[in-house]
């Protein structure tokens, strides 16, 4: 099965309709699976930790086009779960920390350390294979280690566990095909 795996849109239109129709015409019969950060939060990571009864309208960035792209599941980012915060509503709650997939795991990223430079310091997940967002940085790591990618080229997985970063479709318009039949993913980027 192929899955089109996107994340950190941020609330950005402009950008999450250039990716949907690249995944439209490169790959149209993949299912597309959200990586958290939908939409953008108002308010700051600081101040959030204070501030409470916020309306939505002041806390989220929610343009009127925008949910309507949203038509495919979603595990839940921290961007949600501040904009839950501040507000006291539970619009986000239906989305899950993590969802399984053929072969891997989806999270936003948000839920473990971070190395200097935004290297992730991946959990050990059951399957192997973990997607995520978080650090709007695209890349493929082993063992701690980044490995070197080339947009557009499918790259074979080792029966072996990797981390895999999407990118951020908001600014960047990166997201990542992932094929559990052949174990491979491919980092795409629309223009």
């Amino acid at each position: 099965m192929r899955y089109a795996l996107l994340g950190d849109l941020h609330s950005s239109v402009e950008d999450t309709e250039a990716v949907l129709k690249h995944i439209e015409y490169c790959a149209p019969d993949a299912e597309i699976m959200g990586l958290g950060d939908l939409y953008e939060c108002s308010i700051r990571r600081r101040k959030a930790a204070t501030t409470r009864g916020i309306s939505m309208e002041k806390a989220a960035q929610m343009p009127e086009k925008f949910a309507s792209l949203l038509t495919f599941p979603s595990v839940r980012g921290n961007q949600e779960e501040r904009i839950m915060l501040v507000t006291g509503c539970h619009d986000f709650a239906h989305l899950p920390e993590e969802l399984t997939i053929d072969g891997a795991v989806l999270m936003h990223g948000h839920q473990w350390k971070w190395a200097k430079g935004w290297l992730p310091v991946l959990p050990k997940t059951d399957p192997p294979l973990i997607f995520f967002g978080h650090s709007h940085t695209a890349g493929l790591y082993r063992k701690g280690k980044p490995l070197p990618f080339e947009y557009g080229k499918p790259i074979f997985l080792k029966k072996k566990r990797y981390g895999i970063n999407a990118g951020a479709v908001w600014q960047s318009r990166e997201w990542v095909l992932y094929d559990s039949s052949a174990r491979t993913v491919t980092f795409m980027k629309a223009l």
